[in-house]
């Protein structure tokens, strides 16, 4: 099955309820709110594919990767205190990876290029807080802890001047993973 095919049949199902009780609405593409097809949702079930999940509309906010599963109870699992509010649909991506990192906002300070995870910025380049990033090719998970834990941006191709001006306050990068074609299956 090619990428696009894939593309094309991701699928999520959110609950209103916990446990997938209560009215659903089913999402194969992004959704930036919400709120006008369900007022709340505490359960989801992802079918096919990789999505990110927000907490507040227009895709800011915490942010959580889904991939295949069930999600019967994802704001305890989070430890989120409010529902999902918009969702991207995350394309899958087969080829190289590539991402500059950099030590401050506006591609300032010290510069490495990845082309693969790295689970500690500070013991791969010495490097104590990544504050901006160009993304090349693929796309990117990143965290503010080392070792791929707390909480996480979704980053696909393009320039990332400014973290804090991301709706992420000030978040620091310490970890950073791709999302592999084999997260899809």
């Amino acid at each position: 099955m090619s990428a696009t095919d894939m593309n094309m049949m991701s699928r999520i199902i959110f609950y209103e309820d916990r446990n997938f009780q209560g009215r659903s609405y089913e999402c194969s593409s992004d959704c930036a709110d919400m709120s006008s097809y369900m007022s709340r949702c505490h359960s989801c079930r992802v079918e096919r594919g990789c999505f990110m999940v927000y907490d507040r509309t227009n895709y800011m906010g915490n942010q959580y990767f889904m991939r295949r599963g069930e999600y019967a109870d994802y704001m305890s699992m989070f430890g989120w205190s409010d529902c999902i509010r918009s969702c991207r649909m995350i394309p899958m991506h087969r080829g190289s990876y590539r991402m500059r990192i950099y030590e401050r906002e506006n591609f300032g300070g010290q510069m490495y290029e990845m082309m693969d995870d790295c689970d500690n910025i500070m013991d791969r380049y010495r490097m104590s807080n990544c504050m901006s990033c160009h993304v090349m090719d693929g796309h990117w998970l990143m965290y503010e802890q080392p070792h791929y834990r707390g909480r996480m941006m979704y980053m696909r191709p393009g320039e990332y001047r400014s973290f804090s001006n991301m709706g992420m306050g000030h978040m620091r990068f310490m970890s950073m993973r791709r999302i592999m074609d084999s997260f899809y299956h």
